[in-house]
């Protein structure tokens, strides 16, 4: 029984860790409606900047960490004038596509200026695992829980705001969010940008806990995943998809790998996508829009 407890506690908490790589999904979605696949590619690319920032320039993570958000918002501007302004009027999946090629770009281009080989961030969490009655904790993931909580709250209080109701405006018709005087431009250089911010925290905290290299980039999968269970636009849903998915892609594996010989967690988290897919694409809160033809 101890045994369950430890797959389960540790698996909420790493699902709530990819509620935090997922975040940044959502937000881009919830404000633009475009599916991001470039945001792995993002989280990796926050980490790489504070280990920069830290350990090759010599400064302190209470400012390598602020100085890579400010980078990542600037990036996240860019990203949308340079690249996605030029796709307005275009096709969806051509604007997914666009996303799709910057995430293989930029999974090439940072390995490839500061190697591939893994790098150590020291947050100063520490490895020791936390014991409660025989359970052992992941003492990384429980920190990362905790701040992935705090930024999903912070940011269903942003939406609350004057400028998070324009943003969501946004997402349900550009048309009309033009024919009101909003910025749609500027609106969806804003959400890339905050999706970087977040991608920063996710960066740091899952740099910490596995090291910065190019495998970071493969959090995209289980966020994905996250968004798909949750709904592509409920913050809520990231909350609770979160969960689920750590859940099940610790409890699962942990009973079947020994009989299989390993594998399962990429197999479940796969189930996942395609069992919500099939019986609910909306997701468990992702909102659900009827058009009359």
């Amino acid at each position: 029984m101890t045994y369950f407890f430890e797959l389960l506690i540790n698996g909420a908490l790493t699902g709530l860790m990819y509620a935090l790589a997922a975040l940044g999904i959502v937000l881009i979605y919830k404000s633009a409606g475009v599916p991001n696949l470039a945001h792995g590619a993002m989280i990796m690319l926050s980490a790489y900047f504070i280990y920069i920032f830290a350990s090759m320039v010599g400064l302190s993570l209470w400012l390598a960490i602020p100085l890579a958000a400010v980078l990542m918002f600037v990036f996240g501007l860019v990203a949308e004038r340079v690249l996605l302004r030029r796709m307005v009027g275009q096709p969806i999946i051509m604007i997914v596509m666009l996303t799709l090629g910057l995430d293989i770009l930029l999974r090439g281009l940072a390995p490839g200026f500061l190697g591939a080989a893994p790098k150590s961030l020291n947050l100063g969490i520490g490895l020791a695992p936390i014991i409660v009655e025989g359970v052992f904790i992941n003492r990384a993931y429980l920190y990362g829980a905790a701040v992935a909580v705090a930024m999903i709250v912070l940011s269903l209080l942003f939406f609350q705001t004057r400028l998070g109701t324009k943003l969501r405006a946004v997402s349900d018709d550009h048309v009309s969010s033009w024919s009101v005087g909003i910025s749609v431009e500027r609106a969806i250089g804003i959400s890339w940008g905050l999706a970087g911010v977040s991608a920063v925290a996710a960066g740091a905290l899952w740099g910490s806990a596995q090291g910065v290299d190019w495998t970071l980039s493969t959090l995209l999968f289980p966020a994905i995943a996250v968004v798909i269970l949750g709904g592509l636009d409920s913050i809520w849903g990231v909350l609770v998809g979160g969960l689920l998915v750590g859940i099940l892609g610790s409890v699962v594996p942990g009973y079947l790998d020994p009989l299989v010989g390993g594998g399962t967690r990429d197999v479940v988290t796969s189930l996942i996508i395609l069992g919500t897919i099939l019986v609910r694409p909306n997701g468990m809160f992702g909102r659900e829009d009827i058009e009359r033809v």
